[in-house]
């Protein structure tokens, strides 16, 4: 669905009579296939946003090559964008004084779908999203939400086999971020419909994506599951332990006991040491209720990548 191969991406800044030549992207390559649903995850500036525009056609590539779902995006722009999906968290693609229906109605002529296939489509896409309460309601009426359902919808009526996705649950409240992630979840599982999503929300990465790739300074530093990333960075996991009664902090070697509360304990666990070999050790010494192992966060693990 994706294939991108040594792209670069060069910027010229003028400023003060000087010139000067700025990469945004340096000679990344990366291939999605049809179905998978990627994060695209790294810091501001690292060329995220970058390599988006040049796979939907808004920037061409300094060299290297682009292609989505077959088509070079910089030379057949207006044959791509019927087969793809674009929402950007920040910008809407509805009229703002039309009411929502009107706006989608208007988006269907620009999509030439028949009127038959989009009433269908947007039966299925109002059941799913809960869009009925405000199809008559003004954009500029609906909470953040509920416009964001609305781009979701907008770009989804034409089917497109391909959804692009820039920071979508950006300033949404718990409800509405939850009403999203599960839309996309069956979406992606249901309709094959392959998702690339760039997002500073790791709770939308953990709960969403099969795999992640991870840009800084142009180029790709990481690409693969979330569990092959947490194991790369030297991420400490942690164990909680409820002791039957308040005790001193428990003492196992290579282990450090860093808060304790009362008869509960938090301990961390080097990557390179066997936490079922600590766990068996806590058990043998001490008169434990209950006892639980956490994961790093991955919101730690990429924040430890970025920095190394």
């Amino acid at each position: 669905m994706i294939e991108v191969r040594d792209a670069v991406k060069n910027f010229t800044i003028r400023s003060s009579g000087v010139r000067t030549r700025v990469t945004a992207v340096d000679g990344i390559s990366f291939t999605v296939g049809a179905g998978e649903f990627v994060g695209y995850l790294g810091p501001n500036g690292a060329g995220k946003s970058t390599t988006i525009k040049m796979l939907t056609g808004i920037l061409t590539a300094s060299s290297g090559s682009v292609r989505v779902a077959g088509l070079d995006p910089s030379r057949q722009r207006t044959t791509l964008a019927r087969r793809i999906g674009v929402v950007f968290g920040q910008r809407t693609t509805l009229w703002w004084d039309l009411p929502l229906r009107d706006s989608l109605t208007l988006i269907r002529h620009l999509y030439k779908v028949e009127s038959r296939v989009h009433r269908a489509r947007l039966d299925e896409l109002t059941e799913l999203l809960g869009l009925g309460p405000f199809l008559g309601t003004p954009v500029r009426q609906l909470s953040l939400g509920q416009r964001m359902r609305g781009d979701l919808t907008a770009a989804l009526l034409h089917a497109p086999p391909l959804l692009v996705l820039d920071e979508p649950t950006i300033g949404l409240d718990v409800v509405s971020k939850a009403t999203v992630r599960d839309f996309l979840q069956r979406l992606n599982a249901e309709q094959g419909t392959t998702i690339l999503l760039t997002t500073h929300d790791l709770g939308d990465i953990e709960r969403l994506c099969d795999r992640v790739m991870i840009i800084d300074h142009g180029r790709l530093a990481y690409d693969g599951d979330l569990d092959t990333l947490r194991t790369t960075v030297d991420a400490e996991r942690v164990l909680i332990v409820d002791l039957e009664r308040a005790s001193p902090p428990i003492r196992i070697d290579g282990v450090e006991t860093v808060r304790v509360e009362g008869p509960r304990q938090w301990l961390t666990i080097p990557r390179g040491l066997n936490a079922a070999a600590v766990v068996a050790a806590v058990a043998r010494r001490h008169e434990v209720r209950d006892i639980a192992l956490r994961e790093p966060d991955i919101e730690d693990v990429v924040t430890r990548l970025y920095l190394r």
